[in-house]
């Protein structure tokens, strides 16, 4: 059969479409992952990030590349990430509410919206404990109560970040008990534990994890849960004291707003099954596993906005 010129012309047309079609149907991902973790290394966010990377990179079959920008209690790389990063699912980024829900209510530029990015989930939660060393004067959370309400101000309590879970609930604690404490904000969990190791703070109001992190040489005087923490079970909880305060951070990731459903989908799957695997691994520390993904996120913000709102609104 004669090759024409115009069959040569359809037969090239023909291989291009081919090769367009299978560009526009790459399987995601095909490139290395970036994980962001918004805080200093040693915290929650990356504790858990270094127990989902082999699980990630072995459901998504590439490089998961965890990396720390820590500063302003996440908002640093919150707002890099909402004003750079590309969507196509190949840059995430670890995000805490209510970090992500205050800090744009208090700050008057904390460089990036609550709302302005598409969260894929929020894969456990932690409640806040109230957590001195074991010199401590104060062996019980009465103990503290009278301490501050002779010395307004005096007892300082170190936490993550400004108008995070930790503050925001110290905040609830200082108005429950009519007391004023002074609160240290620090740019992540990590650099607590050697703050309360050296006396630089007089106690930490901070999450489960770090209570059972250093169970040998820390008092935990109370735990903003409904319920003792199975990890914690001699420490109280602050309504068995006569305090209403439940409460803690949600951590998950999220990508850029307009990342294609596919990408997202993709992306809830491989964090599902390293949930699944690294229960056992994360319960005995304090954590809360969750599965929290779709219309729900926005269920939890609105929660958590509802609980927190007043508070804010006070402190403005």
């Amino acid at each position: 059969m004669k090759f024409t010129y115009k069959k040569l012309v359809l037969a090239m047309t023909a291989v291009a479409a081919v090769g367009l079609a299978g560009a526009a149907h790459a399987e995601y991902p095909e490139e290395d992952i970036t994980y962001i973790i918004p805080f200093d290394p040693g915290g929650e966010s990356d504790v858990t990030a270094r127990f989902q990377e082999p699980i990630l990179e072995e459901e998504l079959g590439v490089s998961v590349n965890v990396t720390h920008r820590p500063g302003g209690g996440g908002a640093v790389a919150w707002s890099e990430f909402q004003n750079s990063a590309e969507p196509d699912g190949y840059e995430i980024i670890g995000v805490n509410i209510p970090h992500i829900i205050g800090q744009p209510i208090q700050r008057n530029n904390a460089g990036y919206e609550t709302d302005n990015w598409r969260i894929v989930t929020f894969f456990h939660s932690t409640p806040n404990a109230l957590i001195v060393h074991n010199d401590s004067p104060y062996d019980t959370l009465e103990d503290l109560v009278e301490d501050a309400k002779e010395n307004p101000e005096a007892i300082t309590l170190g936490g993550s970040g400004t108008y995070s879970a930790n503050h925001l609930d110290m905040l609830r604690f200082e108005k429950e008990a009519g007391i004023d404490l002074t609160y240290i904000p620090f740019s992540g969990t990590g650099p607590l534990k050697g703050a309360l190791e050296g006396g630089h703070v007089a106690g930490i109001f901070n999450y489960t994890m770090l209570g059972t992190e250093m169970a040998d040489s820390v008092k935990v005087l109370a735990v903003a849960s409904e319920e003792r923490v199975k990890a914690l079970p001699d420490a109280p909880t602050f309504k068995e004291q006569g305090y209403d305060i439940v409460g803690g951070a949600y951590r998950g990731v999220a990508v850029p707003k307009g990342t294609p459903d596919e990408v997202v989908e993709t992306l809830e799957e491989a964090f599902a099954e390293a949930n699944r695997q690294i229960a056992e691994k994360q319960e005995p520390l304090g954590f809360v596993m969750e599965d929290i993904t779709g219309d729900e996120i926005d269920e939890v913000i609105g929660m958590l906005r509802d609980a927190y709102g007043p508070i804010l609104e006070d402190a403005e």
